[in-house]
């Protein structure tokens, strides 16, 4: 009985000496923080926020990834020229942490799935990695490309890697494109209400979306990449009426932000994703799209002289008008930004042409081209000092960037997705998988059409979705064809890196 009662005693005595500590640096962390607000230094404030947040890198990386899909669509970029550096606010810092967190863990643990590694799109992403650390070896600036290549990597690993075992529970792909949206909702509403205060005045619709968004086609393409994903949420009758009708709510705010965002390469990445929902859907076959394919091909030859002299005698500018904006797009004669699309596509060749192999560098087109332009193709937004963009396209930014592998190995990655997608559409039974694929490689199109006009993976903003969205499909092929993959409960993901078993 003594023995109790001293035991009791001593746990009493242990607590009240750990509440008294609790309580001494609750006084100091106080104390210390009116100090600094007296003085004016506030960031001592988020020490509790920061203690937690790391708590869950060692504990729950899971909701690290949720919660840096959140923070994302409102993440703000702060630029930095002289030095050539600009991060994305707070969402990149939490990626490298991650990155640096899942390099020390696969320096403790020898445990690795196979299939993760030896799938053909992991194959795909890790031959275009070591391309992009060839191609910085021998860039003009080393150091503008080495932090390119960095930025990939927390990108990649966070959202492709990681993303794959987070996704193993199939709750999280949902938890991950509403994590997304939500936010983005938010941006949206600040966006629209920016905008009708200039009367949705077209030339307004460019930048009523900053400081979230540099600009419309940044806007759009995000915008146009979930609508295929509420679409299929809507139509699936494998979930709840509440669910189906919130889609359907957050589908048409989605649609209308894409019309306002006047964005003309949106709106046709996504009436070229619809387009082949209908290939799909109607089962059309692959000979019969690359015979029409071919005929398209052949009538554009013959009749290039007539179809150009039509394009050049287009005059038709930015409308607020749906359709006049449409018609600016094939606008190749008065259009600044066509234009300057053109310009810069003309650079980028001429520089593949200078290095077709190695390129200059990842990350270097915007500071290599300006001598490669001509004063015949310069508009009245073109630029010398490297500081209004890249070379406007996923596929030809490459080129000039990484030589002709780089490019090729960009198709690669479009075509492997595209295939791993059909192969589970086609072959899995179960409702839900078929529709995730389908609408994943939907929205995944979207983006890669839109990225023959535009390119943003080199951001948060696309990275983030893009890599995520791959990682679901892969996540698909793996574990719901072998029945690993789980409805709902924890994660696979928590206390271990990809591929590596906790």
């Amino acid at each position: 009985m003594k023995d109790k009662i001293a035991e009791i005693q001593s746990y009493i005595t242990g607590s009240n000496q750990k509440i008294t500590i609790l309580y001494l640096l609750s006084t100091i962390f106080i104390g210390l923080n009116c100090y600094l607000i007296y003085r004016d230094i506030y960031w001592l404030l988020f020490l509790p926020l920061f203690l937690v947040i790391l708590y869950l890198y060692f504990y729950s990386l899971d909701k690290v990834l949720l919660l840096i899909t959140a923070v994302t669509p409102v993440a703000v970029n702060i630029t930095q020229f002289e030095f050539n550096i600009g991060v994305s606010i707070p969402s990149e810092p939490m990626m490298l942490g991650v990155l640096m967190l899942f390099i020390i863990k696969l320096f403790y643990s020898s445990q690795v799935d196979r299939r993760i590694w030896n799938h053909p799109i992991t194959i795909i992403i890790g031959l275009q990695l070591l391309w992009m650390l060839v191609t910085s070896i021998t860039s003009d600036m080393p150091l503008v490309s080495f932090k390119h290549l960095l930025a990939r990597l927390w990108f990649v690993v966070p959202f492709y890697l990681l993303g794959i075992q987070l996704f193993k529970n199939r709750l999280n792909i949902r938890r991950f494109i509403w994590f997304y949206t939500v936010p983005l909702l938010g941006v949206i509403a600040y966006t629209t209400y920016n905008h009708s205060l200039w009367g949705f005045d077209e030339q307004a619709g460019h930048w009523v979306m900053e400081p979230f968004y540099n600009d419309h086609t940044a806007y759009g393409v995000i915008i146009a990449l979930f609508i295929p994903m509420f679409f299929g949420f809507t139509v699936s009758k494998t979930y709840s009426s509440a669910m189906r009708v919130s889609s359907f709510l957050v589908l048409l705010v989605l649609v209308v932000a894409l019309v306002l965002s006047y964005s003309r390469a949106a709106w046709i990445s996504l009436a070229f994703a619809f387009g082949v929902l209908l290939i799909v859907l109607f089962r059309i076959k692959f000979k019969w799209i690359l015979f029409v394919s071919v005929i398209f091909g052949v009538l554009f030859y013959v009749f290039s002289f007539e179809i150009l002299d039509r394009l050049e005698k287009n005059r038709q500018g930015p409308s607020a008008n749906f359709a006049e904006h449409l018609r600016s797009i094939s606008n190749i004669s008065t259009n600044s930004s066509n234009l300057e699309r053109i310009n810069r596509w003309q650079s980028a060749l001429r520089m593949f042409e200078d290095r077709p192999v190695f390129g200059y560098g990842p990350g270097t087109y915007q500071f290599e081209y300006a001598p490669f332009q001509r004063a015949k193709e310069k508009t009245l937004i073109s630029t010398n000092t490297g500081d209004k963009g890249n070379a406007h396209s996923e596929y030809i930014g490459p080129l000039a960037e990484q030589g002709l592998p780089g490019m090729l190995i960009v198709l690669l990655l479009v075509g492997s997705f595209i295939v791993v997608s059909m192969r589970i559409y086609r072959r899995s039974t179960d409702p839900e998988v078929k529709m995730l694929s389908l609408s994943l490689m939907l929205a995944l199109l979207t983006y890669f059409m839109h990225g023959t006009m535009n390119n943003f993976l080199d951001t948060d903003k696309a990275s983030v979705p893009v890599w995520g969205f791959m990682a679901a499909i892969v996540a698909l092929e793996i574990f719901s064809k072998n029945s690993e993959m789980v409805i709902s409960g924890q994660s696979a993901l928590n206390n271990a890196p990809q591929g590596v078993e906790s």
